[in-house]
């Protein structure tokens, strides 16, 4: 047969099995009905099994056993998502632990943010909640996530990503540890400064101190000063107060011109961090389960089955919903050795049907699935 006679071959081939897969889905419609209407759970996870062992056998060669098992992976998670949209159509399970607001309470809220006066977080801090903001600040993230989840703030303000660090792997791993929510997000750019006391000239510094990934994104600057130390700190504006408090004119921090302000040391040199687009973004977290009625992001944590196509399946809950992921993260399980919980961003709304429908297959076929936010 030549190639045309061989493309009529297949395209009659097709036909009939786009016409069995319709008439399968018509069975698939009638078991969701009767799950419904029985309260049995959508995923059945040794039926599933055993259809697939019953499918492959009926194969002659190893090559169309994988092909044939990837095709009935592939028709049962569409069959489930077509049940999960008729759950959604019947009202089932369609409510989410979460309260739809206006806005935020800007005006009376208490808000914590972890460093010194000057840092970032206090920039962004007052850029979301306005500068007469009644805040206080905290040594550590962990210190943050504490007094927002006690009730001695409202909100906390904390970096978790940076445009050319990357994330904050801490962040992520308090945000699955604590039943805290993200409410909110604030990106500032960064521009680092070389800060030193009033009257200070480069010639005298001996002894740079700044965050860790402060002295990494400025190392272009300071590896042509060589001879200069550098000292991490936990946080930018701890190193400008040190350098303020020693008052010593061999040492410098770099910090930002907020703090520079803040302690009142001078701006020995602008911009000394590499990239001129270097921003991060802060997040905005509550332990109130709320979320704004406006809201276009929505972010999750999810731990899979460590098996063979389990995230390739959770992700297709997206496509199938027609939502856009924006972002995919992963951070490893303490205690289980090359396991991994995943951090996702969507765009969506928490009151939108396709949401709602993504999250209820995600919930039930992850191994687990937290809401972190919509904001």
């Amino acid at each position: 047969m030549d190639l045309l006679e061989l493309r009529e071959k297949l395209d009659r081939i097709d036909e009939e099995i786009v016409k069995l897969y319709e008439e399968r889905m018509e069975l698939c419609s009638q078991v969701a009905d009767y799950k419904i209407a029985t309260g049995k759970k959508v995923l059945d996870k040794s039926r599933e099994e055993e259809k697939l062992r019953k499918v492959c056998a009926l194969t002659h060669n190893d090559f169309n056993a994988c092909g044939v098992q990837e095709l009935f992976e592939q028709i049962m998670s569409t069959s489930r998502k077509l049940q999960y949209h008729k759950l959604g159509e019947k009202g089932a399970k369609g409510k989410l632990p979460f309260i739809g607001v206006e806005q935020v309470d800007k005006q009376e809220a208490r808000v914590v943010f972890q460093g010194a006066e000057g840092a970032y977080s206090q920039l962004a801090m007052m850029q979301y909640f306005g500068e007469d903001v009644n805040c206080f600040h905290v040594d550590t993230f962990r210190d943050a996530m504490c007094a927002i989840e006690e009730g001695s703030a409202d909100y906390a303000v904390l970096p978790i990503e940076n445009s050319t660090a990357g994330i904050v792997n801490e962040i992520y791993d308090m945000l699955a540890e604590f039943e805290n929510y993200i409410i909110g997000e604030q990106i500032i750019r960064i521009e680092h400064c070389l800060l030193g006391l009033p009257g200070t000239d480069t010639g005298q510094i001996r002894t740079v101190y700044s965050h860790p990934q402060s002295l990494m994104q400025s190392a272009r600057y300071l590896n042509a000063h060589a001879g200069w130390q550098q000292i991490s700190m936990q946080n930018n504006a701890f190193a400008a107060r040190k350098v303020k408090e020693d008052g010593d004119k061999s040492q410098a921090a770099i910090a930002s011109e907020h703090a520079a302000k803040i302690y009142g040391l001078d701006i020995l040199a602008r911009g000394v961090n590499q990239s001129e687009t270097n921003s991060t973004r802060f997040i905005i977290v509550t332990n109130q389960r709320i979320f704004l009625k406006n809201a276009k992001k929505v972010s999750i944590c999810l731990e899979v089955p460590h098996e063979s196509g389990s995230l390739y399946h959770m992700l297709s809950h997206f496509i199938y919903n027609g939502l856009n992921m924006t972002k995919i993260e992963s951070r490893p399980i303490e205690e289980r050795n090359w396991e991994y919980r995943f951090f996702i961003d969507f765009e969506g709304n928490l009151a939108d049907g396709a949401v709602k429908n993504a999250l209820r297959g995600l919930r039930e076929e992850a191994r687990s699935m937290r809401i972190l936010g919509n904001y």
